[in-house]
């Protein structure tokens, strides 16, 4: 498989949720540019609030790990790459209906976006994180996540 596939996950607390700081947030991008590198691979981009919205940038020569508590499960079904976003068991709210299944042809991308709430430890904060997932079936050119996808799955809710 010439799977590409970048993880755009940004997170935040209550001081982002509102006013400027939630405008700043909001300006974080969903999609960058890719390396230049050999398929398959996964290319994480982590952005946090305590770095105000930075990228951290991670390279993984390989298909994604779908053991992971928020990851993606991947198929080759018949030529067509068959996509399922799995959530993390953690976060909030609850997803008890999911969307099926993205079967993408050669040459086709899929974004797919999630959010949670997670629960403060020892009394803390809620904290909040939007899960941008962008995939390809095949070679794609560096500027591709950048633009208009094959695919759209929107699975954010609202976040109290």
């Amino acid at each position: 498989m010439e799977t590409v596939v970048q993880w755009v996950r940004t997170s935040w607390t209550k001081q982002s949720r509102g006013g400027p700081a939630a405008a700043h947030r909001n300006k974080a991008p969903t999609a960058f540019p890719l390396p230049l590198t050999t398929p398959p691979f996964v290319h994480n981009v982590l952005m946090r609030e305590t770095d105000d919205f930075q990228p951290r940038f991670e390279l993984f020569a390989g298909l994604p790990d779908a053991s992971s508590d928020a990851g993606v499960l991947l198929r080759d079904s018949d030529g067509l790459l068959r996509v399922q976003l799995t959530v993390t068991p953690f976060g909030m709210p609850r997803r008890w209906r999911r969307p099926p299944a993205v079967r993408l042809a050669r040459g086709e991308w899929l974004r797919w976006q999630v959010n949670y709430r997670f629960a403060g430890t020892h009394g803390g904060d809620w904290t909040y994180r939007l899960d941008t997932l962008n995939i390809a079936n095949g070679p794609a050119p560096t500027d591709l996540f950048l633009g208009t996808p094959t695919h759209h799955v929107d699975e954010r809710a609202a976040l109290r």
